[in-house]
């Protein structure tokens, strides 16, 4: 059964007392610490292979494109195969990868192309097991729950990173790269082992699983009309867009104005790790006080403020003391955001929308850095952190028309309360277009209320997977109303009867209102002959 199911579990219970929840997390910590010491190995080990800049530089891209690739594609497959299973088979592939990697290295045999091209398989694997190690929260833990266990995901992976690249930079100095990698391939297995040992509830399908092209159209439809779902978008681009200007010149402030060595940037960096660590123990009292708008507002604020700050920053306890409140506000903007994601997205399409939003999260850091930087050039890193930093300040009048809220979407969980229609021709189920009609009754003089509240129906539709929608009134009969949308197949109506909602229900009943008729309104099922 999965843990949200459970009976036996307290909502307020901490997801740590939870068994499977807290091996996985320690064991993702582990995992996480072993990733960050392959890439502090891979870079080190290329300076040695090559004395051309850019073959290290494509150690960080072989590290970071495959996340741009494959983050949706593996967000499709998360949605429509064994969300357990495609786990174990990504951290198989990360086990022989790395495991690969540390036998060539121990060997002699390793070489530029063959270090890019593991390192690539490595990414490529940790980006198409991404989603679905997001999108299996809500099935480890309580709903009530949920914005602590993302909050501490948050809080591992920061621990991880302060962990990480100090103690590889350890290992390499005492033993080598190699170890380093064969390191990274043990470190695999205990998240392994952990999934091998849950035994997640299968899903009771009664309806063939979608192709994978058609699943990323729905990913990405359902997106595009889920105002919960756009709102998080937004907000993440208003935020990530500007702050990526601190990440992108912390090293150049460390090394150039502070002149700080290797190990006091390592501690400047360490410095954001322990913030964040200290914002994520706090996160739970913060909720209490503020709303979840409220406290990404605050959170902005305390980014633009320390971004403002290290600008003048003169010696390093000042860069450090910036860079901790710069942990604390960013843990709480990543945990508000990754909340907000998880709670507007039904299971059926979730890893598929928290791909996007990983997706939207990773492209507006690299755009921005990108920006930035050439900014910087041509204004100085001082004025372009404060430019950066006034632009978040002004961002935050999106918070007024897109809120982040703690359950934007509402009741998500399927209602299932359509009643299934009468199929009286041969095999329908592959056949299509198909075309749904709903005849209403509505008294004349209310006829532009009727088609305002019919707008949210049309969404709804389009959503689910409807390709056109439209709305007419009978000419010869004023105040008869009839919608119509277009799906694929009938294969994609009888989803769409899965798909819907308690809050979609809620907006069909404000519509029903509308009908003044002595019978429900007509429904029909066409289909193209």
């Amino acid at each position: 059964m999965a843990a949200s199911d459970s009976p036996s579990q307290s909502p307020t219970q901490s997801p740590l007392a939870l068994p499977l929840f807290r091996a996985l997390w320690i064991a993702t910590i582990v995992s996480n610490v072993g990733t960050w010491m392959h890439d502090a190995g891979a870079g080190w080990l290329m300076t040695s292979l090559s004395d051309a800049p850019i073959m290290v530089a494509l150690v960080q891209a072989a590290t970071t494109l495959p996340m741009f690739l494959f983050a949706l594609p593996g967000g499709a497959l998360a949605d429509i195969v064994d969300r357990r299973r495609l786990l174990i088979l990504a951290q198989a592939w990360a086990l022989i990868c790395a495991g690969l990697l540390a036998v060539a290295t121990f060997q002699g045999l390793t070489g530029p192309y063959l270090l890019l091209g593991l390192t690539f398989a490595l990414s490529t694997g940790a980006a198409l097991s991404a989603p679905a190690f997001q999108a299996i929260v809500p099935e480890l833990v309580p709903k009530a729950s949920l914005p602590a266990a993302i909050s501490l995901n948050s809080l591992g992976i920061n621990i991880s990173r302060a962990i990480g690249p100090a103690l590889g930079g350890f290992i390499i100095a005492a033993a080598g790269p190699a170890a380093v990698f064969a390191l990274n391939a043990l470190s695999v297995l205990g998240v392994w082992l952990v999934l091998f040992a849950w035994k997640r509830e299968a899903r009771q399908a009664t309806l063939p699983a979608e192709h994978f092209t058609g699943a990323l159209r729905a990913g990405a439809r359902y997106v595009r009309h889920s105002p919960a779902l756009r709102t998080v978008l937004v907000r993440s681009v208003g935020f990530f867009l500007f702050a990526s200007a601190l990440w992108a010149f912390v090293p150049i402030i460390a090394r150039r104005e502070l002149g700080l060595g290797a190990a006091e940037y390592g501690a400047l960096l360490g410095s954001m790790g322990a913030g964040a660590i200290a914002g994520a123990i706090l996160l739970p009292h913060a909720r209490k006080l503020l709303s979840a708008n409220g406290l990404t507002m605050a959170a902005t604020l305390l980014f633009a403020g320390v971004s403002a700050a290290l600008a003048f920053a003169h010696n390093f306890v000042q860069a450090a003391s910036c860079m901790a409140l710069a942990g604390m506000a960013w843990i709480t903007m990543l945990s508000g955001f990754n909340v907000a994601a998880q709670m507007a997205a039904p299971s059926w399409v979730k890893a598929r929308a928290l791909a996007i939003n990983l997706l939207v999260f990773q492209g507006s850091m690299a755009a921005g850095s990108a920006g930035w930087g050439w900014a910087a050039g041509h204004l100085g890193i001082p004025d372009t952190l404060l430019i950066a930093a006034s632009c978040m300040v002004l961002a935050l009048g999106l918070a007024w028309h897109w809120p982040i809220k703690g359950d934007m979407a509402g009741n998500i969980a399927p209602s299932s309360h359509w009643p299934s229609p009468i199929v009286a021709v041969d095999s329908p189920i592959d056949r299509g277009p198909v075309m749904i009609t709903v005849e209403y009754q509505i008294d004349p003089a209310r006829k532009a209320d009727f088609t305002r509240a019919m707008r949210t129906l049309r969404r709804i539709r389009h959503r689910d997977g409807a390709i056109s929608w439209a709305l007419y009134e009978d000419a010869a009969e004023p105040g008869r109303m009839v919608e119509s949308f277009v799906l694929e197949s009938w294969l994609e109506h009888l989803r769409q009867h899965e798909r819907v909602t308690h809050a979609d229900r809620e907006d069909q009943e404000v519509v029903r209102g509308f009908h003044i008729g002595d019978d429900p309104p007509l429904v029909r099922h066409l289909i193209a002959p």
